[in-house]
């Protein structure tokens, strides 16, 4: 496979890999709180109060990364929340949540499931992604992990 066999997922990038960032605006409803991106889903994670997590779904980008600077404390405790329920970062259920937001983002989001049909053939990646779950909500592996699911879903 050669470089051009790649997309590299991020922000800045070109069609489909911007889309397919977790920081672009693609809007969906989860567990009846709307997002307008999976970062701000993904932020929101790291405060106990769903009132706050409400507000910081709301969020798109670096809007929304700008709450991880002021929620350090789950990278000691290893547990994150939503809506009231406390899940540990290495757990099976954690996982769970986030994949059915994915999965929420997918079915609802036309702009998104295009990218992926787009993205099909390609080998993803995300280079700025981190690679220890202690240090950050989603790695590189399972990033791309959902997305290659998602993307695959309806082949059989």
């Amino acid at each position: 496979m050669n470089f051009d066999d790649e997309i590299d997922i991020y922000s800045k990038g070109e069609y489909p890999a911007n889309v397919l960032s977790n920081f672009y605006p693609n809007s969906f409803v989860f567990d009846d709180v709307l997002c307008h991106s999976m970062e701000g889903f993904l932020q929101s994670l790291k405060y106990k109060n769903p009132k706050k997590q409400k507000k910081i779904c709301e969020k798109i980008g670096k809007e929304a990364k700008k709450y991880s600077k002021r929620a350090w404390l789950w990278k000691f405790t290893g547990h994150l929340y939503w809506k009231k329920k406390k899940y540990h970062r290495l757990s099976d259920d954690f996982k769970r949540l986030i994949y059915q937001a994915y999965q929420a983002m997918y079915k609802q989001n036309p702009i998104f499931q295009e990218a992926l049909e787009v993205a099909k053939g390609y080998r993803l990646k995300h280079s700025i992604g981190h690679h220890n779950p202690r240090k950050t909500i989603l790695t590189e592996e399972e990033f791309i992990s959902i997305l290659n699911h998602l993307r695959n879903q309806d082949q059989i």
